[in-house]
């Protein structure tokens, strides 16, 4: 495929016409017959396209080869858009986070009663539990589990609103705050005051928290800090800003939580 369009390109103008088409990269990457991961490669631009590739992909997304290199796709795009008034346009697949407190709370409640008693699991440690149980849960199901919003910050992802939530809870007297040291470092441990109710989970989303407890659950918080800065969506996004759920679908082993074939089947 003779372009003068750089891999990085060619992967984010796979990534345009696959949203304006609503699909997800699943269900573009079943049409093509690849893997999950090996599209989400392309479209980042870390791998290429062979010919046979590039040929299925113009199938199912619809372009041809010369409106695909063009310098003015970005336009021809547009205007395909714009000429047609009658086809209405599919909302891009894009999960925007909405917070779901009282399914945060007894989210929180639940990794606690699992978790509070173990020395090392302060701050810390409970942030990340909750931050990969919320996007190992959206990687595997597409759907929200708590709907919190994590920030990048030097230590590792952190969740939005906890203080708010904390307080609330502290005033209910669903949980209490102690500063403590561990290991001769200021440490603060949240326990339970009342057990989680069960009752508002789906049996997925206990299974993927309790899976989160038992691999990270006895991690120090250095351990788990620097395994968090190695995760995908951690690591593509800018310094204080919100962390896209979506980069959760870029993921590769370990991070990733489904396993794929070549042919892009679980």
């Amino acid at each position: 495929m003779k372009t003068k369009q750089s891999q990085k390109e060619l992967g984010q103008r796979i990534s345009q016409l696959r949203k304006r088409k609503g699909l997800s990269q699943e269900d573009l990457a079943l049409r093509v017959q690849m893997s999950r991961p090996s599209l989400a490669q392309i479209e980042l631009g870390n791998r290429g396209i062979d010919v046979q590739e590039f040929q299925r992909f113009a199938q199912v997304l619809e372009f041809s080869l010369d409106d695909f290199v063009s310098k003015d796709f970005q336009a021809l795009a547009v205007e395909s858009l714009a000429d047609n008034d009658a086809t209405p346009q599919i909302q891009e697949r894009i999960s925007v986070p909405k917070l779901q407190v009282s399914k945060f709370k007894q989210v929180l409640l639940y990794i606690l009663e699992r978790c509070a008693g173990k020395p090392n699991v302060g701050e810390t440690v409970l942030y990340k539990l909750l931050y990969f149980s919320d996007f190992n849960y959206y990687e595997l199901y597409e759907e929200q589990l708590t709907g919190a919003k994590y920030r990048k910050l030097p230590y590792g992802p952190v969740p939005q609103k906890l203080d708010q939530i904390i307080e609330q809870m502290k005033v209910d007297g669903q949980l209490e705050r102690i500063k403590t040291t561990y290991h001769g470092f200021p440490q603060t441990r949240y326990f339970p005051l009342e057990k989680a109710d069960l009752r508002t989970f789906k049996a997925s989303e206990k299974e993927v928290i309790d899976r989160v407890i038992e691999q990270m659950s006895d991690w120090s918080a250095s351990a788990i800090s620097d395994y968090s800065h190695k995760d995908i969506p951690w690591l593509a996004t800018k310094e204080g800003e919100e962390i896209n759920y979506e980069l959760a679908f870029y993921r590769e082993a370990p991070f990733s939580v489904r396993n794929y074939d070549e042919r892009g089947e679980e």
